[in-house]
């Protein structure tokens, strides 16, 4: 994960306020405002990272077609960029308000620390699944015996070891700050980019696509062909590569984690400029890697492991090998930086280097499991799920709840520390996303969607109830 800027000055509010050292109880000032190039930059730089080396292969493993997958992700990344321009940006350039202190003026502080628990953990699964990817580049100089596509736990010591150290080094640097993240990163973010399309250009002559035009009958035939998926993966269709595509950053736009970084653009349509991460990292990246799965499998159709190293190195070589390594690495620091955050919050007169690291830490852990990496398409989807209803909380608070008579920030205005309408909310909503999954069987990608009506559906209902009591001018302060 990277954040380009078009000049240091402008590079700086957006880290500061991913620190947390400035404007995080305070709209953002106009002076502090960012140009639309800087959105550009910053998105593409996020979003052509470590999960793309896992998330393109783990598709020709679902047994995608062709249509499906190039067709479905052209929707579903659209879809994503729309809710990032029509749910996110308009409330962020309104406010100017970061996720957390939005989330307090709501929900009240408490209920805050359960959602920062919530998040800190989900950043450490997903930073152990960039760990696992660095790892399996690393692993391959020591010639250990890495994971297949079904393993659950760790399957040698070099293994444990080789994540092991990766994972501590990664840790230290994150606890060391973002600053030095966020330098390094915007070094290697335009390299990483074009090594992700080189992979592409490498694999498609070497699975016989030697022209423009026989491009769609070797998509067909070699690389996408559809049919049944391989052991232990889910099939997937034109509706699970779109609703993937459009919900895999459900964490950022309709979950309204991106409130903290477009509360600094200029302008709500800014917002368009997540199509640079959407089109250059989550469709032609995740189609070139998915390229190099295929070719293992045209060479070799019994070694289904799905290991980014070594699909690097057959196609790229040296190159390949450490565009692996870094693209973990930049997506692991600051998502254990995160991390550290979200828990700091919980306990906040911890230090912060120490929290970091115990995060960083606990990410390692958990890249030693090969479930996390290898099952991402599930993990992005509950990540999603679990951070779903506050956004749908959030965006009724601001459009909706006032319509209804009701206080908006209700919690401020009543100086509560948990409101008890959007925890029920929270908790309710989950409950229904897993009802529909185990119960009613609609599978964990599609469960979000009308999980964001019923969150929304609730708060209002629960809000009218929790906020009958409320004296009469408090609710015509909050309209």
């Amino acid at each position: 994960m990277s954040e380009n800027m078009e000049s240091t000055q402008n590079q700086e509010p957006i880290e500061a306020q991913q620190t947390g050292g400035e404007y995080e109880r305070e709209p953002v000032p106009q002076k502090s405002l960012l140009g639309f190039k800087s959105f550009i930059g910053m998105y593409a730089g996020e979003h052509c990272a470590g999960t793309e080396i896992m998330i393109g292969p783990l598709f020709v493993a679902s047994g995608v077609s062709a249509f499906d997958l190039i067709v479905g992700l052209l929707l579903g990344n659209f879809l994503a960029v729309m809710s990032w321009v029509f749910m996110t940006a308009p409330i962020a350039t309104r406010a100017r308000l970061t996720l957390y202190y939005q989330l307090e003026k709501i929900c009240g502080r408490n209920l805050v620390i359960i959602y920062n628990l919530a998040n800190g953990i989900m950043f450490c699964f997903l930073a152990g699944a960039m760990v696992t990817v660095s790892a399996t580049a690393v692993g391959i100089g020591f010639d250990i015996s890495m994971p297949g596509l079904n393993d659950l736990y760790p399957n040698s010591i070099g293994w444990v070891l080789t994540v092991l150290l990766v994972g501590s080094v990664i840790a230290i640097v994150a606890a060391y700050g973002y600053e030095s993240v966020a330098k390094f990163a915007n070094i290697a973010s335009p390299w990483m980019v074009l090594v992700f399309l080189a992979f592409g250009f490498v694999a498609l002559p070497q699975l016989g696509v030697t022209s423009f035009g026989d491009f769609w009958s070797k998509a067909n035939e070699v690389i996408w062909k559809g049919g049944d998926p391989l052991t232990g993966q889910t099939k997937f269709t034109f509706w699970h590569v779109t609703f993937f595509a459009w919900f895999c950053n459900m964490a950022m736009h309709i979950g309204m984690s991106d409130l903290s970084v477009l509360r600094f653009a200029k302008k709500s349509w800014y917002a368009v400029a997540s199509g640079s991460g959407m089109y250059v990292g989550h469709y032609f990246a995740w189609i070139s890697a998915s390229l190099l799965y295929a070719l293992q499998l045209f060479r070799d159709p019994s070694n289904t492991d799905v290991l980014p190293g070594p699909l690097a190195y057959d196609a790229a070589g040296i190159a390949g090998l450490i565009c692996v390594i870094i693209a973990g690495w930049t997506t692991a620091n600051p998502t254990i930086y995160r991390a550290g955050l979200a828990f700091q919050a919980i306990i906040p007169k911890a230090s912060r280097f120490k929290v970091t690291l115990v995060t960083g830490l606990i990410a390692t852990v958990a890249g030693m499991f090969p479930a996390i990496a290898m099952k991402l398409l599930d993990f992005v989807a509950i990540y999603g799920m679990i951070l779903m209803p506050m956004g749908a909380v959030i965006f009724v608070d601001f459009w909706l709840i006032r319509k209804f008579g009701l206080a908006s920030y209700y919690a401020e205005l009543s100086r509560s520390s948990f409101n008890w309408a959007a925890g029920l909310t929270y908790f309710l909503t989950l409950g229904f996303c897993l009802f529909l999954n185990l119960y009613v069987g609609v599978e964990i990608f599609f469960v979000s969607l009308p999980g964001w009506f019923a969150a929304s559906i609730l708060y209002i209902v629960l809000s009218k109830l929790y906020q009958s009591k409320m004296h009469p001018s408090m609710a015509v302060e909050g309209a």
